[in-house]
């Protein structure tokens, strides 16, 4: 597949396909896409033709029925398994099998996740068990640890800094936080098959446990005393915010290039996985290029799991999803499947501009996604883009942590098969 997209930068960040021909020698400090702030003036304001009614919450009764250690453990006890790093390297059959080289890791990090989010106060309790009990893999925590591990065995590191303990529980403190909120933003009913904290608690309970819970973690932040690793994360919660605002201002914009499409995910989903493996190499004390290349792979993870995510938004039941199918294109946030259609269908556009005020235009923008070849070219660009997260693994030396990180990639694309 060829995909024909512009160079990618902003801040200092830089997202270059070897398989699209994308490169960049421009300045850190330019944006050199196109200037798509006349397109998102122009949509910002457009009306709604969708009626979306909000299902009434009546007053807000909080209470929890499992104690923090009970929907915090997501993890099972036990010894880890060390891999054998020359074993062949095919995809696990699960997350957990790939983590259970740093389970303990893991299981320290839920323990201690309870005194972070503050057993005294059962509003946020609530809250976070919705979110902490509702079937989260713990992939970017963990990421942080088989990064921390793999590099420190680089620096001569016998065990693990409290550094590098906090910053995973940073991590997933800030990961949650963006998930309450973003289901706020997206009015969403449903996250992992459960209700969402808005829909049990009100809107107001979840922006203020969102808002908590990044405070508390910019708090545990300020203290690990690293300005590097601080500015890192901090850019993070800044992306968030840029990525919604992106998003809100393009939707049922049938103009979005790929290469916003990519800026835009990177915003909102490969900004924290990048941030998270950069700062674990850095409290593992490598050289920068090492860092630079564990920065480099979380950004090229992150991008591959959002356009596998959004592939199997087309591709997947409600059931599997734990969301209603396809719901991104209802709502008018089109992803790479649509991008890649929308340049081959001209129906699509009619469509999709029409914010499927017809009935069952919907199912017949979703048919005509399904059947031009779209997906596939999706598939594509995902694979793409994991093969550059292997080539940046390529810094550390063979270890069952080094092996953790190459089956992530590895597992995220048979999602795809």
């Amino acid at each position: 597949m060829s995909v024909t997209c512009h160079n990618l930068e902003f801040g200092r960040i830089r997202l270059d396909f070897v398989g699209c021909g994308c490169s960049s020698n421009a300045s850190p400090n330019r944006f050199p896409v196109r200037n798509c702030a006349e397109g998102m003036l122009r949509n910002v304001c457009r009306p709604r033709k969708l009626s979306c009614k909000k299902r009434e919450v009546g007053r807000c009764r909080v209470f929890s029925t499992k104690t923090p250690e009970t929907f915090l453990n997501g993890v099972t006890a036990g010894p880890p398994t060390v891999l054998d790093s020359k074993q062949e390297k095919k995809g696990p059959s699960s997350l957990s099998d790939m983590f259970e080289v740093v389970a303990d890791d893991l299981l320290t990090l839920n323990k201690n996740l309870q005194s972070i989010v503050g057993s005294e106060n059962p509003v946020l309790m609530s809250a976070a068990e919705q979110i902490f009990g509702a079937g989260g893999k713990r992939m970017r925590p963990a990421l942080v640890f088989l990064v921390s591990r793999a590099t420190a065995e680089i620096a001569g590191l016998k065990e693990l800094t409290i550094e590098h303990r906090r910053l995973a529980e940073i991590i997933e403190m800030i990961h949650t936080a963006s998930l309450i909120h973003d289901d706020v933003l997206d009015e969403s009913d449903m996250r992992r098959g459960k209700e969402t904290v808005h829909q049990l608690y009100g809107t107001r309970v979840a922006v203020l446990a969102g808002d908590f819970m990044f405070a508390q973690s910019s708090w545990y932040l300020a203290n690990l005393e690293n300005l590097e690793v601080i500015k890192l994360i901090s850019q993070v919660i800044k992306d968030f915010a840029s990525g919604e605002i992106k998003q809100a201002s393009s939707l049922f914009d049938c103009d979005v290039h790929l290469d916003e499409y990519l800026i835009k995910s990177y915003y909102k989903t490969a900004s924290l996985i990048a941030a998270s493996t950069k700062g674990a190499s850095i409290f593992s004390g490598v050289h920068s290029d090492i860092s630079e290349q564990m920065y480099q792979y979380g950004k090229n993870l992150g991008l591959s799991f959002q356009v596998v995510d959004d592939i199997l938004d087309f591709t997947q039941s409600a059931e599997q999803l734990g969301k209603p199918a396809a719901s991104d294109l209802a709502k008018g946030n089109l992803t790479a499947p649509v991008i890649f259609a929308l340049e081959k269908e001209s129906k699509l556009r009619d469509i999709i501009e029409s914010e499927f005020c017809e009935k069952g235009s919907l199912e017949e923008a979703i048919d005509i996604i399904e059947k031009c070849g779209a997906i596939e070219r999706a598939r594509d660009l995902a694979r793409e883009i994991a093969d550059r997260a292997l080539k940046n693994l390529d810094c550390l030396p063979e270890s069952s942590f080094r092996l953790g990180l190459e089956q992530t990639v590895n597992y995220n694309l048979e999602r795809i098969k």
